[in-house]
């Protein structure tokens, strides 16, 4: 499902195409209204997609189901927009599945665009005290502990493979005969929670479901309802008390059921009432202001001469001037790894070129880059634009060549 977010589609769509190389396949697009160009891009660059172009914004349940209910594959994925997969990410999934044959569902370990693993990638079914816990903060507090810190399972080590009660509506690989068995997404949801809640059923209809760590994708995570919005607020904890009042008010958990109602609307209250003070504070969240090259901020391109100039030419529309940029060849990052770009140059920022290196190896970097301090990008293959995001709470960012400045994206999760 995509809304709003072309240049975050294009680099998902090529990693897809990649990763799909000799698998018997179909790829769906649905996209509820976005006026940025996406359906056109779609259309002349990815010839292949099956594209749902609706004239509105149906939500997420509703676009997902309208590309299920039109697929004829053994395997549905659900695949966010703001993702980037590996070469051999789809091949590994479904080797696993057909080895598994207990499996409903499986997702994969993920990485924001900073390389900072996502703990969402792995989670617990947020019952009642679970939800208590993460509501007050206590699963912050003692995010490993197997009592307080069950939504994310922070006590699961992020390297092994899991059963798990959770998955991720960013990539959620799912049985046909699973679907067909215990429904599609419920479309009360329009946003949040329906992943949840077909994760649930999945359970209950007596499959498993598996955090598998066998391959690891870049979910860029930007949110278009940020969490300082109303519209998020309102979205995302209606989205919660449909949860709870579809699976626990007629349960043993009614109590905590009412007591998580009551802390959702409190929370809810609180957060719209919070919102003119934190922007009265200049509080507004981590956000990526519009980009701009700083003078004197080195920039490392990672690829062949080719794609360092186009490179360079997206680069200088941004104001950096082209001594601040640098060049290395791919097979340093193949063999070196990132340990040699810190000591050897220094760089405040590194693009990687797609034409010139695997997706595999640009994660592989990307993740272990994670916490020094460097920003992360990726020059797609045949595109004019480069794209990065330094966190999962930002917006994320791009350069193209069509503009001086690059611009926020939003992106609907």
């Amino acid at each position: 499902m995509s809304y709003n977010v072309q240049y975050f589609l294009e680099q998902a769509l090529s990693s897809v195409r990649d990763a799909l190389a000799g698998i018997p396949s179909e790829i769906f697009v649905v996209d509820n209204n976005s006026t940025d160009g996406s359906v056109e891009m779609v259309a002349a660059k990815f010839p292949e997609v099956k594209l749902i172009a609706n004239t509105g914004n149906v939500g997420f349940s509703k676009a997902n189901n309208q590309a299920i209910e039109a697929s004829t594959g053994e395997y549905v994925l659900l695949l966010n927009p703001d993702t980037v997969v590996q070469e051999t990410t789809f091949r590994k999934c479904l080797a696993f599945m057909d080895e598994h044959p207990d499996a409903g569902g499986l997702g994969v370990k993920m990485i924001d665009g900073a390389g900072k693993f996502l703990p969402e990638s792995k989670r617990g079914l947020p019952t009642p005290m679970v939800a208590l816990c993460k509501i007050a903060g206590i699963s912050r507090l003692f995010p490993k502990s197997r009592t307080f810190g069950r939504y994310h399972l922070g006590f699961l080590p992020p390297d092994e493979l899991h059963e798990v009660e959770v998955l991720s509506g960013a990539f959620m690989l799912m049985r046909r005969e699973t679907l067909d068995k215990v429904g599609l997404l419920d479309e009360s949801f329009f946003m949040y929670g329906e992943d949840i809640d077909l994760s649930y059923r999945i359970v209950l209809g007596g499959y498993k479901n598996y955090y598998y760590p066998g391959t690891t994708i870049i979910h860029y995570k930007g949110e278009s309802t940020h969490k300082g919005s109303l519209n998020y607020v309102l979205v995302f904890y209606k989205a919660m008390a449909i949860f709870y009042k579809k699976h626990f008010s007629h349960s043993n958990a009614l109590f905590f059921s009412k007591l998580i109602l009551l802390a959702i609307y409190l929370r809810a209250g609180l957060s719209v009432v919070m919102m003119p003070l934190r922007k009265m504070l200049g509080i507004t969240g981590r956000q990526l202001e519009n980009r701009k090259m700083a003078t004197g901020r080195n920039v490392l391109v990672v690829g062949e001469e080719e794609e360092y100039e186009r490179a360079l030419q997206i680069l200088l529309q941004s104001g950096i001037e082209a001594r601040y940029v640098t060049r290395i060849a791919a097979a340093d990052a193949k063999g070196k790894g990132s340990e040699f770009f810190l000591k050897q140059y220094k760089p405040s920022e590194i693009v990687f070129c797609k034409k010139s290196l695997t997706y595999a190896c640009i994660i592989k970097n990307i993740a272990a880059l994670s916490g020094k301090g460097i920003t992360c990008s990726i020059l797609p293959d045949s595109s004019d634009f480069i794209i990065g995001s330094t966190s999962k709470d930002d917006r994320g960012y791009y350069y193209t060549a069509k503009s001086e400045v690059g611009e926020k994206l939003l992106v609907f999760v």
